[in-house]
């Protein structure tokens, strides 16, 4: 037997219809019904080979609006540059981190470190790896410049990456948003992606692309309508 919830969106979820992203975002908003502030995901298939270099895909971002997530970031350093990580607003920049670390404490979200720590790091690897906590220069959290890495990361930066199949799924906000903030935040991304296909992509770039919160159900997108938005 179907559930309340499972009706409502057969309901009003058409699964052969591909939705204008306005559409999407309403008929999103307008499906939640469970008490909790659900989060929005977008789920991007790409026409690219993730074993081929070139083709896997990962980057960072600012999302415009943020995602509605508040990150505890902790910070590797020494000296001046732990004072300027904390005046940034870094949750946790001791120098005992690494040993912290390594006895199993894990209460942050994001780990960035200098340079010269990296080396440092190295016997906490397997624990940060796994957990894809590793500081990188890629996503921005390998670098001298503490103060700009810190604010980012708390105006709304985050990091994709491609999966194995081809796919990127991001946190583009919550149910709670207004619906031109989720629309700035998703419009951002699209066209950050397309600004970074690869040269050797040819043909459709993103194949397929759903936009689904926490309990709802996938909404198919337009995406000839999605990439000329």
């Amino acid at each position: 037997m179907k559930s309340k919830r499972v009706k409502i969106f057969a309901g009003k979820v058409d699964k052969n219809k591909n939705y204008s992203l306005d559409e999407a975002v309403a008929l999103i908003k307008e499906v939640s019904v469970v008490k909790f502030d659900e989060a929005v995901d977008l789920c991007v298939n790409l026409n690219v080979n993730p074993r081929r270099a070139e083709q896997n895909i990962r980057s960072t971002f600012v999302l415009p609006n943020g995602n509605g997530k508040t990150k505890k970031i902790a910070v590797i350093a020494k000296g001046d540059k732990l004072v300027e990580a904390k005046d940034a607003g870094a949750d946790f920049c001791d120098e005992d981190l690494i040993e912290k670390i390594a006895g199993g404490w894990m209460a942050f979200d994001v780990l960035i470190a200098t340079p010269d720590m990296m080396k440092d790091l190295s016997k906490i690897a397997k624990i940060l790896g796994p957990r894809g906590l590793m500081p990188n220069p890629k996503s921005g959290t390998v670098t001298l410049d503490l103060k700009k890495a810190v604010s980012e990361i708390k105006s709304g930066k985050v990091e994709f990456r491609v999966d194995s199949y081809g796919i990127i799924h991001l946190n583009v906000g919550k149910i709670s948003f207004d619906k031109d903030k989720l629309l700035e935040n998703i419009k951002a991304f699209i066209s950050t992606l397309i600004k970074i296909k690869p040269s050797t992509v040819k043909g459709v770039f993103i194949k397929s692309a759903y936009l689904t919160s926490t309990m709802g159900p996938g909404i198919k997108l337009d995406t000839i309508e999605l990439v000329n938005k």
